[in-house]
């Protein structure tokens, strides 16, 4: 097994460098206290754009029989959009025609 040393002690292995290190840290009797961080800056949140219109995208779509997973209502408002590349199938959107529930999804 090799000992390896510091070139400062001369001829001290290292790992008694570290324990004299890892001893002086802290001056004797002083107790670490832990400490709150009392002032967290946040960043602010970029604004968030609907990718569907927002509300008025809803406003004069058709309904079909589609039935929400939510709340099992028999009807919903959709709209078909091109999300992907010309080869690809449009994705439907669906929206709840329950106003109280409103949940949308897609297929």
């Amino acid at each position: 097994m090799r000992v390896y040393t510091v070139p400062i002690f001369r001829g001290v292995p290292i790992a008694l460098c570290l324990e004299h290190w890892i001893a002086n840290l802290y001056p004797v009797g002083w107790n670490p206290t832990p400490t709150r961080i009392s002032n967290r800056k946040y960043p602010k949140l970029k604004e968030v754009d609907d990718v569907l219109g927002g509300s008025a995208a809803w406003e004069n779509v058709d309904s079909t029989e589609e039935t929400c997973p939510k709340c099992s209502h028999k009807r919903a408002f959709f709209m078909q959009i091109q999300t992907r590349s010309a080869d690809e199938p449009m994705t439907t959107f669906y929206k709840c025609c329950n106003m109280q529930c409103g949940h949308r999804w897609r297929d």
